[in-house]
């Protein structure tokens, strides 16, 4: 199992793109959370198959909502060890 901790930035707040990223990770097995930070990014930390965290990086490189504008992604990779149980939207 691989691991990313993703900090995604552009116009990422305010369009639907935590939930839209809660859907994704979803239907490619991921397990984690997203949150906005105080800086106008999204912050995410997703595990599972190696293969499936990639397609989870490239589908959100395309902006995963229509008003989204990814500008640059930020991702540090490392094994798992957390074990999340679900994925989820964090306030």
């Amino acid at each position: 199992m691989a691991r990313s901790h993703i900090v995604v930035h552009g116009r990422v707040q305010g369009v639907g793109f935590r939930a839209t990223t809660k859907q994704i990770a979803e239907q490619l097995e991921l397990k984690g959370w997203v949150k906005n930070k105080s800086d106008g990014s999204v912050e995410i930390e997703a595990e599972g198959d190696a293969a499936n965290l990639k397609e989870f990086v490239d589908q959100l490189n395309e902006g995963p909502t229509p008003f989204a504008k990814v500008q640059a992604i930020d991702i540090e990779d490392f094994d798992s060890e957390e074990g999340y149980k679900k994925f989820k939207v964090k306030e």
